[in-house]
């Protein structure tokens, strides 16, 4: 009986990327994707928006943190440009609030910087906090409700668990998006204690600061995902 266990399983073919074509995403799953290109570009574009105010207003008076906030911009630059890139791929409409993103991401970082260095630094606290957890939400999406059928390429057979390696278990598309979110998250969270670190805690009154920003990123999300 052991036997005839393993034969069986050595005669189970394993595919690979060159021998495999995916099914095609339901409608509901090609709407999440372009919700979560055009909420994750406006996001970024934020971003790239708030360090811009607070470069603005705190790179002169405090020379010691001009080469960190160039730093997390410049991510911020790339993050924003990546999902650029993905928009125009996809032909996904941007979100019509971008002029508004721009302004008021701009004048919350400049506002923050204005009132301090730590509050600045509880600014990118609260954003940090709110951008790794809504990118968290989307990759759990991503791995728990995008198990795409995978067919054999020359007969167009659907594969069993069985047959599929590791390294094809999820379409090119979508293994590129989730390392994109995954990588972006880590470096939002890097920013995150990187604030921490540069006393944003210090902020007077930290508490309710961070928790407006929050409210306000919160609200730019659900705007951006639907408008």
């Amino acid at each position: 009986m052991l036997n005839a266990s393993r034969a069986k399983k050595q005669a189970i073919k394993k595919y690979y990327g060159e021998d495999v074509e995916y099914g095609a995403l339901s409608k509901a799953q090609k709407a999440f994707l372009d919700r979560v290109i055009r909420v994750d570009q406006a996001g970024e574009l934020g971003a790239n928006y708030i360090y811009f105010g607070q470069f603005t207003v705190l790179a002169t008076k405090y020379p010691h943190l001009r080469p960190v906030l160039q730093h997390m911009w410049d991510q911020e630059v790339h993050h924003h440009n990546t999902f650029n890139d993905l928009q125009t791929k996809r032909r996904v409409r941007p979100s019509l609030l971008t002029p508004l993103w721009k302004v008021g991401a701009f004048g919350i970082g400049a506002t923050t910087g204005l009132i301090s260095k730590e509050a600045a630094m509880a600014c990118t606290v609260a954003v940090e906090t709110v951008i790794g957890g809504h990118y968290n939400d989307q990759l759990r999406v991503l791995m728990n409700q995008f198990n795409i059928p995978i067919y054999d390429k020359e007969t167009g057979i659907p594969l069993s668990p069985d047959q599929i390696s590791r390294e094809i278990e999820t379409s090119p598309e979508l293994s590129s998006l989730k390392q994109t979110i995954s990588t972006f998250r880590d470096e939002e969270l890097e920013h995150l204690d990187t604030a921490i670190e540069h006393d944003a805690e210090k902020a007077v009154p930290y508490m309710l600061l961070t928790e407006a920003i929050k409210i306000i990123c919160r609200g730019a999300i659900w705007s951006a995902e639907r408008i």
